[in-house]
């Protein structure tokens, strides 16, 4: 295929599963239970982070974190008491644990009450072409309270190389209005024109097909390669093009 025979065929797969439909398999569900702006975004911040593995496990397992939070996410870390953590510890996602599942309340906490909240936060370091550096300094403000050392793998840093394939994802939720009523679009601050591709195995392995990615790892190098090709295709837009990427590899075995 060439160049636009490449982008017709995306542009057609995005509009096949950018659609309702995709909440009902696909861990944004869990922020959609919400209403209230810092409800979503920590929804999708705490879902995002144990999103690796069975999607089926991990979406069970953030409708329990959210059960656990008293399905008042916001209201939750703002407000708990010592002894309303307790009921965390035998929370585990893989190897997100109790203990992590607290300190998260801790950073969060300290976000919201000390830096205007996480939308802020990502918007302060934003670059005009990119959010990598942005989630560098985030992971760097969030652990910038006392916390378990063990508890910094479960953010990632791009500046160490990694694709950080879930923090984008959550970006591509709070930044992105696809008018389909799936991404939500309620961080006015961030253009989606700075987002970077989710990059994990099946968009990676269909992005090779494709010719728009030859690097085999799916990391920090590899996200800038795929972001470069997708720009091509859509400046405004290239994260969009995560539900081709997303759908042909998981749905259509592409």
């Amino acid at each position: 295929m060439n160049k636009n025979e490449l982008k017709d065929f995306l542009d057609s797969k995005v509009l096949e599963y950018n659609n309702p439909k995709f909440i009902e398999s696909d861990p944004i569900q869990i922020p959609h239970q919400f209403s209230i702006k810092e409800d979503i975004e920590i929804a999708g911040f705490l879902t995002a982070t144990i999103a690796w593995g069975n999607r089926k496990s991990i979406i069970n397992n953030a409708k329990r974190l959210m059960e656990l939070l008293d399905s008042s996410p916001y209201d939750f870390i703002l407000n708990h008491e010592d002894s309303d953590l307790e009921k965390l510890q035998p929370f585990v996602h893989r190897t997100f644990n109790g203990d992590d599942a607290i300190q998260f309340i801790s950073c969060l906490k300290n976000i919201y009450l000390n830096h205007n909240g996480l939308e802020a936060v990502f918007a302060k370091h934003a670059e005009s072409h990119s959010v990598q550096n942005a989630i560098s300094k985030f992971k760097t403000t969030f652990f910038e309270v006392e916390h378990l050392t063990r508890t910094q793998k479960h953010v990632s840093d791009p500046l160490k190389n990694s694709a950080a394939k879930r923090i984008n994802m959550f970006l591509r939720w709070m930044v992105r209005n696809d008018k389909t009523g799936v991404d939500f679009g309620i961080w006015n601050s961030l253009s989606p024109a700075q987002l970077s591709c989710p990059l994990d195995v099946h968009s990676g392995n269909v992005a090779r097909k494709l010719g728009l990615l030859k690097r085999k790892q799916n990391d920090g190098k590899a996200l800038l390669e795929l972001d470069t090709a997708l720009r091509r295709l859509d400046a405004n837009d290239p994260v969009k093009y995560d539900f081709a990427l997303f759908g042909l590899g998981v749905f259509e075995g592409f």
